[in-house]
């Protein structure tokens, strides 16, 4: 059974750091693409960036130049870097990971970002 659970949301003042984590249980996720996105009350969820196979990797526009997704194989994880925080950042933080049998999401972590 594939789980995914994320990790490292919190409480950040704007301009500061978080890191995301997500780790995928139960599947080997070497030559899926993996990817987070995010949801704000009343919004539709939002992608936010992705990472192919060979690491190639694909942001939305708002946070090109401050976010960095970055993957580690050996322990199924990937990750996304967020610095230079906004208000607007402010969001449920959801992993995906695209299988062949279907798209598998996590449970989500709050960020929030105070001004």
């Amino acid at each position: 059974q594939v789980q995914v659970v994320e990790s490292g949301g919190g409480l950040v003042q704007v301009g500061g750091s978080l890191r995301l984590s997500c780790v995928i249980s139960g599947a080997d996720t070497r030559t899926i693409v993996m990817g987070w996105y995010r949801r704000t009350p009343g919004r539709e969820r939002e992608y936010v960036a992705r990472i192919f196979s060979n690491d190639i990797t694909h942001y939305t526009e708002s946070v090109k130049g401050r976010f960095t997704i970055s993957r580690d194989n050996a322990v199924n994880t990937v990750y996304l870097q967020m610095n230079s925080l906004k208000p607007e950042d402010t969001a449920v933080y959801y992993c995906a990971a695209f299988f062949l049998t279907g798209t598998r999401w996590g449970q989500g972590t709050q960020v929030t970002v105070s001004s």
